[in-house]
């Protein structure tokens, strides 16, 4: 398994984007995620958020993005690419990512620290068993998490999650 990435300046300020784009999703009905596509040059490519208060628990933004990289890019240019996420890969996410062969992932919170939250707030747990992206894909670049956003991302979570 690969030893965690150091987060850099340029990081932390993606990360914060992918904050702000969750606190979007939670004004928006949604789960508080936030997710954006960095080329190798550096530009951002696509951003998004949660989607899931449509009813289709699927629409999770790194899911999205990974799509949306498959159809728009070469496998050369997406390896180079980084995704940059407010929370940890879920399995659905890590396998698009991991079957479109896109680069480094960057995330704000951890899995771990996402089922921590849930049970604390009394929330139904996931769905599914919660390992982390890094367990899923050992040989990819990773970098998290944040400790930084951490207050205010569980802070999202609890006005969705508080029972």
């Amino acid at each position: 398994m690969r030893q965690n990435d150091p987060l850099t300046e340029t990081d932390r300020i993606h990360l914060a984007r992918c904050v702000e784009l969750a606190r979007q999703a939670v004004e928006g009905g949604n789960r508080p995620f936030g997710s954006v596509l960095v080329g190798a040059d550096g530009a951002v490519l696509k951003e998004d958020f949660n989607r899931t208060g449509s009813g289709d628990p699927t629409r999770h933004p790194e899911f999205a993005l990974a799509r949306w990289a498959a159809e728009s890019f070469s496998p050369d240019e997406r390896r180079q690419m980084t995704v940059y996420t407010s929370g940890e890969h879920c399995p659905m996410c890590a396998a698009a990512h991991a079957w479109v062969g896109l680069g480094r992932i960057v995330y704000a919170t951890t899995t771990e620290q996402l089922v921590g939250w849930l049970d604390e707030f009394g929330a139904r747990p996931l769905p599914y068993r919660p390992v982390s992206a890094r367990y899923l894909m050992p040989d990819l670049p990773m970098s998290g998490p944040a400790p930084e956003f951490t207050d205010e991302i569980k802070a999202l979570h609890e006005r969705v999650h508080r029972r």
